[in-house]
């Protein structure tokens, strides 16, 4: 006798899934490092030729400026 069901095998669970999800945290976390240490490498003449303090840095580096 079979068994027919149309719920999926794991309800939603997907190694895929999870493993996608940390690769992307990884990649973000990475990209503001960069970003941050690129922009404290600047001096304080240059982060004001683009309009910056160094009070922004955290905030472009987490993608919360405005």
């Amino acid at each position: 006798m079979a068994i027919i069901t149309n719920r999926t095998v794991g309800a939603g669970f997907s190694a895929t899934k999870v493993l996608s999800t940390l690769v992307g945290f990884v990649a973000a976390w990475n990209d503001a490092r960069v970003t941050r240490r690129a922009l404290e490498g600047l001096s304080d003449r240059e982060l004001d030729d683009l309009g910056l303090n160094r009070g922004d840095i955290e905030s472009i580096a987490s993608g919360s400026y405005r």
